[in-house]
């Protein structure tokens, strides 16, 4: 060991955790993958379906099982209807919009001022809530006939006479609510990269005359850039994950998710669609964080 690098030594030290969490990661999605190439049929610890190789997933992706699932995989004519584009779209909308309020409450939280702790109690109260609460909560306030904001809303031409019957009112309004409960996180996150900003690099900035802004844009946004890009990171893959929110304000009928897809099939005892609807989540998944991961490397280096 002693004439090991210190990269080399570093990797060995690593190897346990690193044999460990290969083991409770790939181990279940290896499961999962050999289950998705089975028919639809019940199975134990060894009993599975018929072997047919890849047909759930040319199934699938051909539209073949949308009669069987409750919502199409994909379809690019009926995107509010479509397994992956709803999640895409809830996933990109949601993330956008909790990056920029975290991000503004982050910087709020920052400053020195009377009743800050107070504000913060605030900010963060509605991640405390639980989903299925959060859910409930949202549905009675969409409910044409209970909720308050429906009228309204109606009123405006900006929901229709039923909201949580239809796909797309229903998915911007779990948007909303999820934007409401999550901008909290994005702004924890924030928060800290922020404070972690040497202060004393404002006092130059202040003496050699910068503006507020000035101060903004060439000390804070480059020194949080990193702190941004990861809470977007965590937070996009939690929302490719949807399933609680949408099932308690309107159903996997109305807005369909990939995870609705997995957990509907599965509960219809759907065994080998399921687990190739969990194998293509993940993969989809997977692609979207190693795109984002070689991006974040090349903001690291300066490329962004």
């Amino acid at each position: 060991m002693e004439n090991l690098s210190d990269a080399k030594f570093a990797y060995l030290l690593l190897t346990p955790v690193l044999l460990l969490l290969g083991i409770i990661a790939l181990w279940p999605l290896m499961s999962t993958f050999w289950t998705s190439l089975h028919a639809d049929a019940a199975f134990g610890a060894a009993n599975y379906g018929e072997f047919i190789g890849f047909e759930n997933y040319m199934a699938i992706l051909s539209g073949q099982r949308d009669a069987l699932l409750t919502q199409p995989f994909f379809s690019l004519s009926r995107p509010f209807q479509s397994a992956v584009t709803v999640t895409l779209i809830f996933a990109f909308v949601s993330v956008a919009f909790e990056t920029l309020i975290g991000f503004g409450q982050a910087l709020v939280l920052d400053q020195d001022f009377s009743g800050r702790r107070w504000v913060r109690v605030a900010i963060i109260l509605p991640w405390a809530i639980p989903i299925v609460i959060q859910g409930m909560l949202f549905f009675l306030l969409f409910q044409p006939t209970v909720g308050f904001l429906a009228g309204p809303l109606q009123s405006l031409g900006l929901l229709s006479s039923s909201p949580l019957s239809s796909a797309q009112d229903a998915t911007m309004i779990i948007i909303v609510a999820d934007v409401w409960k999550t901008s909290a996180f994005m702004a924890l996150l924030i928060l800290a990269g922020l404070q972690s900003i040497d202060r004393s690099l404002y006092d130059v900035a202040q003496v050699a005359g910068a503006s507020k802004w000035q101060q903004f844009k060439y000390i804070t946004f480059p020194l949080v850039l990193p702190s941004v890009l990861i809470a977007v990171l965590f937070r996009s893959i939690q929302a490719m994950r949807v399933y609680g929110l949408i099932e308690t304000v309107a159903g996997c009928t109305v807005v369909p998710s990939l995870s609705c897809l997995v957990v509907t099939s599965w509960g219809q005892r759907q065994y080998g669609t399921a687990s190739a609807l969990a194998f293509l989540t993940a993969l989809v998944i997977g692609i979207i964080v190693s795109v984002y991961i070689v991006r974040f490397a090349d903001a690291e280096s300066g490329g962004f």
